[in-house]
């Protein structure tokens, strides 16, 4: 684990606004149950079958969610820079996590370990900002599965790389095609075939 800069700190803080705000007294307070660890490319921040014991807060980087069925990885979901990552059930339940949470890049982690949340928890300073936090943090997560296991039921394998176009321009970008393809529910040769499609209509 490494010592944190200024403008990580700052930059850590901005990405917590929407969910908590922090005054001078509690963000001294908060600071101190936190960390950074930098990860390689291809390194586990969870692992199926192990519990995960970290929440984090990409601050730079990229990271895969994925499970292994039949021997195959499937990926679920990506996080980048700015936005969170944790084996959440594990993280909440302390049982064996199910999935694979692996760096696609090298990869810096804001982490507060399960120890140190229940301690802010506990702080009379920061237990009621902390409890919001993680209440509006398990609405965040709630909306994100629901929205992913409704486009599945509701929308094609075009319509689903069409609304990545629109919010996952990230994932287009930075992530290997079988990842994408897999992403989202098909083969890269009905990627490639839907990309092709698309070109041709905006021609």
């Amino acid at each position: 684990m490494d010592a944190l800069t200024s403008a990580q700190l700052n930059a850590f803080r901005k990405g917590l606004e929407p969910y908590v705000i922090f005054n001078e007294a509690e963000w001294i307070v908060f600071i101190q149950h936190i960390s950074i660890k930098s990860y390689k490319k291809k390194q586990f921040f969870a692992e199926a079958g192990k519990v995960c014991n970290y929440f984090g807060f990409v601050l730079a980087g990229s990271v895969r969610y994925y499970h292994i069925i039949n021997g195959n990885d499937i990926t679920g979901y990506f996080s980048f820079e700015n936005e969170f990552v944790s084996s959440y059930k594990s993280f909440l339940t302390g049982e064996p996590g199910i999935n694979y949470i692996q760096a696609l890049e090298p990869t810096q982690i804001i982490l507060i370990s399960k120890k140190d949340m229940e301690l802010v928890l506990a702080n009379p300073m920061l237990a009621y900002k902390m409890e919001r936090f993680g209440r509006l943090l398990a609405e965040h997560y709630l909306i994100c599965y629901e929205d992913r296991i409704t486009s599945f039921i509701t929308q094609t394998p075009e319509e689903r790389y069409l609304k990545l176009l629109e919010t996952g321009r990230d994932i287009l970008q930075r992530m290997p095609q079988h990842y994408i393809a897999n992403f989202l529910g098909i083969t890269p040769v009905s990627l490639s075939r839907i990309r092709k499609r698309i070109l041709v209509d905006h021609k």
